[in-house]
């Protein structure tokens, strides 16, 4: 195993302190080279994964993040689903006062799929 695919399986989310909880602010995130793979055919889907949030009392550390994205590479997982487990799992993290989770995939055999999550607090 390479280094950087060691790195990748041992990712994990990790959070810093907001260093302005009394404001709210966006943070709004793109990860154009998203991939994972079809759990029906194996075939590679890749896709932009958009992150926007607003921060109560914690952010996400941008390079574990990075990781975390990329750990999903080799998992057989559906459009929907991966989008609603970042989604989650962000959510779960942070509990920030809204986030939104946009899965924007590539079109593939003529279909292109957008996925969106959001909390219903707004902003």
């Amino acid at each position: 195993m390479r280094y950087g695919e060691e790195i990748i399986n041992q990712a994990s989310l990790k959070l810093w302190d907001n260093p302005s909880p009394e404001r709210d602010y966006e943070i709004n995130i793109s990860f154009p080279e998203f991939t994972c793979l079809c759990p029906q055919s194996g075939y590679p889907d890749f896709a932009t994964i958009k992150i926007l949030y607003i921060p109560d009392k914690k952010i996400v550390e941008l390079k574990s993040l990075k990781l975390y994205l990329n750990s999903f590479r080799q998992t057989y997982i559906s459009h929907e689903e991966i989008t609603n487990k970042i989604y989650s799992e962000l959510y779960e993290k942070l509990n920030p006062r809204y986030l939104e989770v946009i899965g924007d995939f590539n079109p593939r055999g003529n279909v292109k799929t957008i996925i969106k999550c959001r909390s219903s607090k707004t902003f």
